[in-house]
This record gives structure tokens, sequence and C-alpha cells, in this order.
């Protein structure tokens, strides 16, 4: 160590300042030492091949296995080597048992091709499993277990009720097709009557007024007769409400109705179709009447076509409903849906139960606490239900409500397994 001389300020700073970057300079180099051994140590730990895949080991025995997927249904192809070089891989016989979350098993075998081996069978998405390998090399057999899960994740009872999570068993379902129409609620011709006085005269007293409820025969209004000049009364022909009065006391009644009474303890419900509808349409289909707020709906039949369309290419569809609590005022704008068809499929799930991964449509198995990923193929859809063709089997419970939460768990694993 250099000699310090607390008579020169400059000397004696420029000397510690040495010491201090000699010692750091030998802590920087143990630790470098230490950093080498430590890649080392992984090197050796490396459980990934020279294909990408994974590796097991037996003594100097080892198979790499990969899935391939490249524009092809996946395949398992598993490469063979012996004290690090890679072997014929017709002389090796291998077969690999995947086992699924709710029991399912996939059972795999291999034929050589080119320097590996590839399965025989198709490796069904999702690729989550436990793995266990069985091999055959100069009379010797070797067996590896491991765990390959993807695209899963566990959740306890607690954040499950927390996050309001629901589920239901995936079933046959009848699909309900449908078209919607929108329309306008109106009264039925043969429910409206124009009331006039039998003879002409001048009004002597009204009774009624527009929105009055008036009954069958009750008195509407007295009427002085010009040739006479008796008062004689006028009677109400029907039921219904005052929807129009024309006429008042002192009026002359000569050919003007003086109320006009409408029935409308039932309604028409007047619809536009358009030429794609008019089709699909026919007298008798069932149809669900909504108001606009989607709040009162009521069950109904078309009972009308029109065999003419309006200069709008718009023919009208007719349904009649009942209105005993007025809701259904005239002139009220609606909407219905008609159901068009139906359809029976051996499986369907939730449309609201679907997400997307990787650009694919996937629902989310539950057993127990795990929850997993199936990759689905879709069919037929109703709007509420739609149809698997291939990727779920009847009876799985699967999400149906708050699913996004589970996708983004799944998603937040993944992140942390990659990272």
């Amino acid at each position: 160590m250099p000699h310090i001389s607390f008579s020169h300020p400059q000397k004696t700073l420029l000397a510690l300042l040495s010491c201090l970057l000699i010692v750091m300079l030998t802590f920087s180099n143990a630790s470098l030492s230490s950093g080498d051994d430590h890649g080392a140590h992984d090197a050796h730990e490396e459980t990934e091949g020279p294909h990408g895949g994974k590796v097991l080991h037996k003594g100097d025995f080892t198979i790499e296995i990969t899935l391939y997927e490249a524009g092809i249904s996946p395949e398992m192809r598993i490469y063979a080597y012996q004290s690090g070089k890679l072997i014929n891989p017709k002389t090796v016989n291998i077969n690999v048992e995947l086992n699924r979350l709710g029991g399912a098993q996939n059972t795999l075998t291999f034929i050589a091709e080119k320097d590996y081996l590839v399965s025989q069978q198709v490796v069904t998405e999702p690729h989550s499993f436990v793995v266990n390998v069985t091999a055959k090399y100069q009379q010797q057999a070797y067996q590896w277990e491991y765990n390959n899960f993807e695209g899963r994740t566990e959740i306890s009872d607690r954040l499950l009720n927390l996050s309001h999570v629901k589920t239901e068993l995936a079933t046959q379902q009848t699909l309900i097709f449908t078209e919607q129409l929108f329309g306008i609620v109106s009264p039925i011709t043969d429910n409206v009557f124009s009331v006039h006085a039998p003879y002409a005269g001048i009004i002597d007293k009204m009774y009624v007024s527009i929105g009055d409820n008036v009954e069958k025969g009750q008195v509407l209004a007295s009427v002085i007769n010009n040739d006479t000049l008796s008062v004689y009364n006028i009677q109400s022909p029907a039921k219904g409400q005052i929807t129009e009065q024309n006429l008042n006391k002192g009026d002359h009644t000569a050919n003007i109705p003086l109320v006009r009474i409408s029935d409308l303890s039932s309604v028409w419900i007047d619809l536009s179709a358009f030429p794609s509808h008019i089709e699909k349409l026919k007298v008798g289909l069932a149809v669900k009447v909504l108001d606009n707020h989607n709040e009162d709906n009521v069950s109904t039949q078309i009972n009308y076509i029109s065999p003419t369309m309006t200069g709008g290419h718009i023919a009208r569809a007719r349904a009649i409903i009942d209105n005993i609590q007025g809701h259904w005022r005239p002139g009220m704008h609606v909407k219905a849906e008609i159901q068009i068809d139906t359809q029976t499929v051996p499986l369907a799930v939730k449309v609201d139960a679907i997400q997307t991964i990787r650009g694919e449509p996937v629902v989310f198995a539950k057993y127990g606490n795990t929850f997993e990923v199936r990759m689905l193929t879709l069919g037929e859809s109703d709007g509420q239900y739609i149809e698997v063709l291939d990727g779920l089997d009847v009876g799985v419970e699967y999400v149906t409500s708050n699913s996004f939460l589970i996708k983004a768990d799944i998603q937040k694993n993944a992140a942390k397994h990659q990272h």
C-alpha cells in the first residue's frame, strides 16, 4: 500500500482512491467467477433439446420430446440419443400416455420417420396433461413421467365466490332461430266504431269525452231532431274507449260522427317485413312482442302476411295480442322476435361463456377448483346458445358467467411461466 502523507492532501486522496479501486476489482473478479459457475450449472440443468423439446435422461440414453404443428394437426416427434449422439429411430420402441384433467387418457404409438419417431395419433388441444413415457432400446427399458400443463389455473372457493363465477353442465340444447322485425301497435279495424246520429239535429248534451271508457248501450249524447224537435239519445254500439270526439253541445250532426269508440282490449301488431324476411315468414309462427324498453313482452303468433309489397319493398306481417291492461297503445313502436325454426343439437354452450385465446374460441372446464381451457369447433347459434362440434364432452361443467376472469388468470400464469 502506498505511503500516505498528511502534508500533501492531493497525494493522500489519490492513494485512498487507488486502494478502493483495488478492492473493487478484487470483488468484481470474484463475482464474475461466481457468475461463470452459475451459468455452467444452468447449462447442465437445461431441459430444452436441440429441437426445442423436452429432454429426458436415463444414464447415457436420452430422448427429446417435441410437439410439431406447423401447418398440420399437432403430432408428437421424439428424437433418441445415446451418449449425446442421435441414433436410428428404427432401433427404439416408444409409447406415450397423456393423462388429461377429468380422467381422459390418450395413448400415442410411434413410427420411424427421417431421424425421429412420429406419433400416429393427433395430439389434440389443449396440450395439458401428465405425460407417461415408456421406451425400449438395446434390451433396456426406460420410463419417465412429467407434467405438461398449459391453459390451466386453480382458484380457491373464497375467490370464486367473490368473483361471482358461475357454471353449468354442457348438454344437449334446442336452438331457437329468430328474425327480429320492427312495427307499430294499431287498433283492430273491426273494433273501431264511428258513432253517427241517425237523424239530423242539434246536439243537446254530450255525456262523454275523449279518454272515457264506455259500456255497450251507454248513452253518449242527446240530440234535438230537426224535423220533430223531439230529443233522442245516442247509445254506444260497443264497449271501449272514446278515442276521438268531433262534435260538442250545440253542433249540428249532419254527416259527421259524434265520437269514435275503440275497443283496445286486443290490438294489432303491424310488422314491417323486408324481402330478406318475407320468404322465411308464414302464418302460425310464434312471435314474442317487446316494447321499446324491453320491460314488457307478450307471446302470440303471425296471423296474416300481406300478399303485396309497398313501394318501399316492405310487406306487412300482422299478429294480434291481448291488451286488457292497456299497456300496448296504438301508435307505440315495438319490436318482435319471430321464431323461424328450431334445431336440437347434441351439445351446446352459452354464447356468453365463449372467450378467445390465440384467435380460437374457448370455454373453461371446471374440475373442483381447477379450471382448464377447452378449444372449441363451433356450429350453429341462436344468439343464446352455440353448437359445439368438437373440443368439449357432454356433461362437463364449464364457466358461464365472468369467464373473462378465468382467462385473465390463465394468461397471467402463462406470462409468469414464460418470464
